[in-house]
């Protein structure tokens, strides 16, 4: 008995048919002897059409047409007819905004600007730029473009035991909690270059960014003091017993201001989570990314970076509001709940405070 041929119709359907039921679980033993063919004819059949079987999209349905008219030698009309495919989609081609262009050029600069960056924190930055793009337009095009952030492998860590870590003394409004420690870095001639970070953990401001070949307990004091005198003292401040925060000379400051210290347990650092957070965005963005000469030059690309943090960088945490933009919102509700217990008959937004609330590390 002569060997069935079948027509690029009938192998293409037949290859649509197969995915649908190994996706209904059947096996491809089942699948082959419900078609009447074996499973080398099959794996021939895949391999010679491109896996046409399964199309879910208009796209996809071109290429495959397209593909079936170069291999087998059939009419369009044929092709899409054994598709499903409408002719009129089959030639539509795509048309680019007239702005496109300029916004996959501004995506580039932004992208080199900061590598670190992903789809979401380049879309709010070209949003307050002023690009009316919504977050499927620029995903569309970060993917196109062949964007990517390498992603890293965290380890599991544990919760903490202590009543001083974050998750059980949680900030509950700005300057109420602070967060302060220490990062380690080298200038191109090998000598250490030691970084002292404070933040504000509310409104994730950071506070103090500074550098120097060596930090004493003197050097916090002279910091901590110069930040006192123009923001203010927090309620706590949260630290590890490093020696430069258990020093005399910082507990008398601290005492004289009246601020709390949240002493977390000695090698546990998830229990100052906003600080190690804050000190893995100054490392990724940073000092991986800049190598220092001098301290000199550390100094300034530090400022730089601390200006572009707390006043350009977009942060998830906060809604994708700055941390200055976050605090002056913060101020603005604060001031909108003083008129309204002074005037509580006035009828507006004057006694609804906005409600604004951090997320988490």
């Amino acid at each position: 008995m002569p060997r069935k041929r079948h027509s690029p119709d009938q192998i293409i359907k037949k290859l649509r048919q197969a995915e649908a039921w190994q996706a209904e679980g059947q096996t491809l033993a089942q699948v082959c002897q419900r078609l009447e063919i074996s499973e080398q004819t099959l794996h021939r059949w895949r391999h010679q059409y491109g896996g046409l079987g399964k199309m879910v999209s208009p796209a996809r349905r071109r290429e495959a047409a397209d593909h079936v008219q170069e291999a087998v030698g059939v009419s369009e009309r044929r092709a899409c007819k054994t598709l499903d495919q409408p002719r009129s989609t089959q030639r539509y081609q795509a048309r680019l905004a007239d702005d496109e262009p300029r916004l996959v050029d501004r995506m580039h600069e932004l992208v080199r600007e900061h590598p670190r960056y992903g789809c979401r924190r380049i879309h709010a930055l070209l949003r307050r730029e002023g690009w009316r793009v919504n977050h499927k337009r620029v995903h569309r095009l970060w993917k196109r473009e062949g964007f990517r952030v390498p992603r890293k492998a965290r380890k599991k860590r544990r919760l903490g035991s202590s009543e001083n870590a974050c998750s059980r003394r949680r900030p509950e409004g700005k300057d109420h909690v602070w967060a302060w420690d220490f990062l380690h870095d080298r200038t191109t001639d090998g000598r250490a270059l030691k970084w002292f970070t404070l933040v504000d953990e509310f409104t994730r401001e950071c506070l103090a960014l500074d550098v120097r070949r060596h930090f004493g307990a003197e050097d916090v004091k002279a910091v901590l003091a110069e930040i006192l005198r123009w923001r203010g003292a927090p309620e706590h401040i949260r630290s590890d017993n490093g020696s430069e925060f258990l020093a005399q000379a910082i507990q008398e400051a601290l005492a004289e201001a009246g601020v709390q210290t949240l002493y977390i347990e000695p090698g546990a650092p998830w229990e100052n989570g906003y600080a190690e957070s804050f000190n893995g965005k100054v490392r990724d963005e940073l000092l991986n990314a800049e190598e220092f000469t001098s301290v000199l030059e550390a100094k300034v690309l530090g400022a730089d970076w601390k200006r572009e943090y707390n006043t350009r960088r977009p942060h998830s945490a906060l809604g994708y509001l700055t941390p200055c933009e976050f605090s002056a919102q913060l101020e603005v509700a604060q001031i909108k709940t003083a008129r309204g217990a002074l005037h509580p008959g006035v009828p507006s937004e004057s006694n609804q405070p906005e409600t604004l609330t951090a997320g988490g590390t």
